[in-house]
């Protein structure tokens, strides 16, 4: 009987030495360590990608934004978020597709109309858009809806309302748009893309100089 309750005693204090171990290493200094190193190589991108303008945090280069004026150039749509109805102080945004067939109705009146929009939009004196010049892009939203960058193509075809509505040369709004394209990563890996809430920010401070 003795044994049994000095062998039981025996695991059990064990386990717990084992427990307060495992909990040390993989619950405090695990997380030290990989936040220590994320934050000495990769600041930027362990605090989520910020981008700062006049000193503020004005959004994240992985998250799109909506809502800009048509003086700025647009991002994608985001036909797929959801709606928040459950923490009304704040208008979060949901990350989400449409998951509608390519020849779904919905879908197609969606496509349709903003190919229109588009077209409407970005026609200035001078200058006008056909249907055919609108990339898939400017039409259909990302798989998670927050894409923050759009085509070359798509900033491309923007550019002459951005430079109207600025009062900037068409090809001042053309350099910005040159300036700001990424290519391929590594070289292969993707397309090439515009982040739309850098560009806006870089087009904001040249109508300052203006």
């Amino acid at each position: 009987m003795n044994n049994s309750v000095t062998n039981t005693a025996r695991l059990l204090w064990a386990g717990l030495r084992a427990l307060l171990v495992l909990t040390l290493v993989t619950g405090v200094v695990y997380p030290l360590v990989v936040t220590g190193v994320a934050q000495a190589a990769f600041h930027n991108k362990a605090n989520g990608s910020e981008i700062k303008a006049d000193g503020k945090v004005v959004g994240s280069s992985l998250i799109g934004q909506q809502g800009y004026s048509l003086d700025y150039f647009q991002g994608r749509p985001a036909n797929g978020l959801g709606s928040n109805s459950v923490n009304t102080r704040y208008k979060l945004i949901l990350s989400g597709a449409t998951n509608l067939a390519a020849d779904n109705k919905v879908l197609i009146k969606q496509v349709k109309d903003a190919k229109a929009a588009v077209v409407k939009d970005n026609s200035v004196p001078g200058y006008t858009v056909t249907p055919s010049q609108v990339p898939a892009d400017a039409v259909t939203s990302s798989g998670s809806g927050l894409d923050p960058d759009i085509s070359p193509a798509y900033a491309e075809l923007q550019v002459h309302r951005v430079a109207a509505k600025n009062d900037l040369s068409v090809a001042q709004v053309e350099k910005l748009v040159k300036d700001h394209t990424s290519g391929r990563t590594l070289g292969f890996v993707g397309e090439p893309r515009v982040n739309v809430l850098e560009l806006n920010i870089a087009l904001k401070e040249l109508t300052k100089g203006s």
